[in-house]
């Protein structure tokens, strides 16, 4: 990826501003995350009640009164233990079921920014897998883990508190301190631990995908060349990165746990000494003792997933800011020409084209005429701007300048309207690991099978709707990939045709009958071929060169095709 690319990649939030927009995603479902918070609330407070209550039902029990004297609070025993049970149940049925929409929604937002094309040219492949995965998911992290816990815990918490305040006032006191120390004070102090092992396993994440892609795409050549255990180095040190901060990671969550134990440690002996001593003051009875020191033991179940929710929020906002690098990516030039795109071919009309990527110009100034239903051939040499100008006809990147279809100026136009009119054969087009028939309906999901037969038998191709064509098309050979993309290509029945390299590592055989299939089924259509193999060029009505981002000189401007 060259280096305007990196700076492009770089997160655009801050990560405030991350953790607060992941969690407005969850505004629409905001009734049931209160629903949920109310539910975690009962489950936390019966599970306090029911130690409470069990706890002056025992002291009581000891003092041997009427068995009628113990029933309700029996019965309230088992309703509690129920209520706990089934409250925390639902809890988690509403909150899971409100992520994971929330989720759902998350990702057809990064699919559908995807589609655009821009951010996928944008980040490399590991690291966008990264982000539509394991940055997306924690969507749901900060929503079920981040949001339900501490809003429950406060609500419960000042209950339980003021319970325990009233049995003995310096009990309740020192029960806030420690749910204080245990709730807010070491989860302050585990998220700022956790920052930095975050930041440092979200980069580690990314390269170890980018690291695995890379060399399980490049396999062949890596072996071809022996760089293969150079590239397996490569994987096992960004691996070793990743462990290295899932440690960090894992002595935060330690310490976050070990603290809260310790605080609800010596929080319980406070209290219980507190306790004895304001029994033997004669200020408390020794029932109610019972009901303060299993009350203040409970009490910290409130507050125990708090810390390593805190721990997490380093990963979660890291992973925010990723995905919404992604969501922010600038999109194409926005649509401002309201002329309609033609449907059907049409004259193409280029002035002063200028693109490149980042700081570099690949295009200076490209006048080209493309008269309808011709074929154009573009020649020159590597490096010369013949895949740019595809691109930019693709609307895979902007440029300035005037690029014309009929009437429409494609480049103040959406990409998805000009690539309903602008089609053809990417220089590597891309065939799926599934079906001839799912490949062709890309290009047309409503496509009949008797339409994809016949666009298949326009590009001479022999097979089967249901036959597999294999991770990457390797069931297939060259030709028929190429074949396959053209006829995927003609479904749209575009205005423009653009094949870019159709015969690049073609033998000459098969590359003349590949392009005499492509021409007769381009027949008709405007049609501009990106080609350096001068064995194509008699095929064309006119060709043209370019040289250093410049249209030269035609080479023939009256070819006659054969």
């Amino acid at each position: 990826m060259s280096a305007p690319e990196e700076r492009t990649a770089q997160p655009l939030t801050g990560g405030r501003g991350g953790l607060v927009r992941m969690l407005a995603l969850a505004r629409p479902r905001g009734a049931r995350f209160l629903l949920g918070v109310l539910l975690g609330a009962v489950a936390t407070a019966a599970g306090v009640g029911l130690l409470s209550l069990a706890a002056w039902l025992i002291a009581t029990a000891a003092t041997h009164p009427p068995v009628t004297a113990l029933s309700v609070a029996v019965v309230l025993t088992r309703a509690l233990g129920v209520t706990r049970g089934v409250a925390r149940y639902l809890e988690r049925l509403v909150t899971h079921d409100a992520a994971l929409r929330t989720l759902a929604e998350a990702r057809d937002r990064v699919y559908a920014r995807l589609a655009a094309t821009e951010p996928v040219r944008r980040f490399r492949s590991g690291d966008l897998v990264s982000r539509l995965v394991s940055d997306t998911d924690a969507t749901q992290d900060l929503l079920v883990r981040g949001l339900t816990p501490p809003l429950s815990a406060l609500l419960v918490g000042g209950g339980v508190v003021a319970l325990s305040t009233a049995l003995l006032t310096e009990g309740g006191l020192l029960l806030l301190g420690g749910l204080l120390l245990a709730g807010l004070g070491v989860p302050l102090l585990a998220a700022r631990l956790g920052r930095g092992p975050a930041r440092r396993a979200a980069a580690a994440r990314a390269e170890l995908a980018t690291r695995l892609v890379d060399t399980l795409h490049g396999a062949p050549d890596l072996l071809a060349y022996g760089a293969m255990d150079r590239a397996r180095a490569q994987v096992g040190a960004a691996d070793a990165a990743l462990t290295r901060a899932a440690r960090r990671d894992a002595a935060v969550l330690g310490f976050g746990a070990g603290a809260t134990a310790l605080i609800a440690g010596l929080t319980l002996w406070g209290s219980l000494l507190l306790g004895v001593a304001a029994v033997t003051r004669g200020d408390l009875a020794p029932i109610p003792l019972a009901v303060l020191v299993l009350t203040a033991l409970a009490a910290f179940e409130i507050v125990a997933p708090l810390p390593a929710a805190a721990a997490r929020l380093g990963a979660v906002r890291e992973s925010g800011d990723r995905l919404f690098a992604v969501l922010d990516t600038p999109p194409a030039t926005a649509p401002a020409d309201p002329t309609p795109v033609p449907s059907h071919s049409a004259d193409l009309r280029i002035r002063g084209l200028r693109a490149g990527y980042g700081d570099t110009e690949v295009l200076h100034g490209v006048d080209l005429d493309v008269p309808a239903g011709t074929h154009v051939a573009v020649v020159g040499p590597s490096g010369a701007g013949k895949s740019t100008l595809a691109a930019v006809l693709f609307r895979f990147m902007d440029a300035t300048g005037e690029v014309r279809l009929g009437e429409a100026d494609l480049l103040r136009r959406s990409p998805d309207a000009v690539r309903a009119a602008v089609s053809g054969v990417p220089q590597d087009p891309h065939v799926f690991d599934s079906t001839v028939r799912e490949n062709l309906r890309l290009a047309r999901p409503d496509a009949t099978d008797p339409e994809l037969r016949d666009v298949l038998d326009r590009v001479r191709l022999d097979l089967g709707l249901d036959e597999r064509v294999g991770t990457h098309g390797h069931r297939l050979s060259g030709g028929m990939r190429r074949r396959l993309a053209l006829a995927r290509a003609l479904l749209t029945d575009p205005a423009l045709l653009v094949l870019d390299e159709p015969t690049a590592h073609l033998d000459p055989a098969t590359r003349d009958v590949v392009l005499d299939d492509l021409l007769t089924a381009a027949a008709g259509r405007t049609t501009l071929l990106i080609t350096h193999d001068p064995a194509l060029l008699d095929r064309m009505d006119h060709v043209l060169r370019i040289s250093d981002g410049r249209l030269q000189t035609p080479l023939s401007m009256t070819t006659a095709r054969h």
